[in-house]
């Protein structure tokens, strides 16, 4: 098995970095270096980079791009600036959530970014759908995330000090042409780079070359997507749930709500009217224990009325956190919840999310 999973462009500079290598998403991945709580407040306080090269990169073309994309995503491409990102999801006729993505307008055509574990059935579905796009499968795309990510970033190509959250432009870094957008899955400030797969390791070099700087693994980038209250597609998220489900309706426009349009949009416009059964949550646990993805949310009686998708120890609020789907009637923060895993009763709390508050840097601010 270890044998058909895919190589980095930079997995020798993992190991070289004693990265622990684990498969992840078809792919040998870093799980960490010096250790998951380490790296985690690193990036809360300094910079972390992340090999995210796993991810799939696409450019839809045509003059219509944003018209087909829009016939399987909920979001207001139409009126997307050039330079301008948007988070989207990909849905099946059903509504549900194939995956969630990232859309960005570049002149004649929209650069896309879809998760490494679902890239390959996404481009079915849009080849499906006949829409023209191309997979760069040469380029590495690089996270580099923390509130000091600016000032090691600017060392090397200045001019992205102008960018601002949700928005990208093409820059030289270390003598080849990157794409740089103002973003990143922590909800720290940061910055996704992508460039040639043949230039990833000059350029992971020059930054790690910065003292703010350390190589962070997926352990870290889960713990702090998570208090960040960022959904996990697979876990968080799949094709049985919906964005009102998701508690992702901003990502549903007004004019998409008002004209419809887009795959699934009959049963998502009527749960955005009258509510959907479950919701995703928050929680918090009381004692030191986490509780994991798979536990169950049951009343006073045992019955099941929801499940735990996402659970973990925060590094930065130091108690046990959590995400899942519950009866949408106990979704309001405060409620009390008994949580049962492996046999074990929890008492948790419903809890606003993100855990940690957002730090990107927003137009004006």
């Amino acid at each position: 098995m270890a044998d058909e999973l895919n190589t980095l462009p930079l997995d020798g500079w993992h190991r070289a970095r004693g990265g622990r290598m684990v498969p992840f998403a078809g792919y040998r991945m870093p799980v960490q270096y010096e250790g998951i709580m380490a790296e985690h407040l690193w990036v809360r306080e300094h910079a972390g980079l992340f090999d995210v090269s796993h991810m799939g990169q696409l450019v839809v073309h045509g003059a219509d791009a944003d018209a087909a994309l829009e016939r399987r995503l909920p979001g207001e491409l139409r009126a997307l600036k050039d330079g301008r990102l948007r988070y989207s999801l990909l849905l099946n006729d059903a509504g549900g959530i194939v995956d969630d993505l990232m859309a960005t307008r570049r002149g004649d055509h929209f650069y896309v970014v879809v998760n490494g574990a679902t890239k390959h059935g996404d481009m079915a579905l849009l080849k499906s759908d006949g829409v023209p796009y191309t997979y760069l499968e040469s380029q590495a795309l690089l996270a580099l995330q923390g509130p000091r990510a600016v000032e090691a970033l600017a060392a090397l190509a200045p001019e992205v000090e102008g960018l601002v959250f949700m928005q990208g432009g093409a820059f030289t870094l270390c003598g080849v042409e990157a794409w740089i957008s103002r973003s990143g899955y922590t909800g720290e400030d940061g910055f996704e780079i992508s460039v040639p797969a043949s230039a990833a390791e000059t350029v992971a070099e020059a930054l790690t070359a910065s003292e703010l700087v350390k190589p962070i693994g997926l352990g870290a980038r889960d713990s702090l997507r998570l208090e960040a209250g960022l959904p996990l597609y697979g876990h968080d998220l799949d094709e049985q749930t919906t964005p009102v489900m998701a508690d992702l309706t901003f990502a549903i426009n007004k004019r998409r709500r008002e004209e419809g349009g887009f795959a699934g949009a009959e049963r998502i416009l009527a749960e955005l009217g009258q509510g959907p059964v479950q919701r995703r949550v928050g929680f918090t646990v009381e004692g030191r224990q986490p509780v994991r993805e798979g536990a169950r949310v049951i009343d006073d009686e045992g019955n099941e009325v929801g499940r735990v998708t996402s659970g973990g120890f925060s590094p930065s609020l130091q108690k046990p956190i959590g995400m899942g789907y519950i009866a949408a009637a106990l979704a309001e923060p405060g409620t009390r919840l008994t949580l049962e895993q492996r046999g074990k009763l929890f008492t948790g709390e419903v809890a606003a999310i993100p855990f940690v508050p957002h730090r990107y840097v927003r137009k004006g601010a």
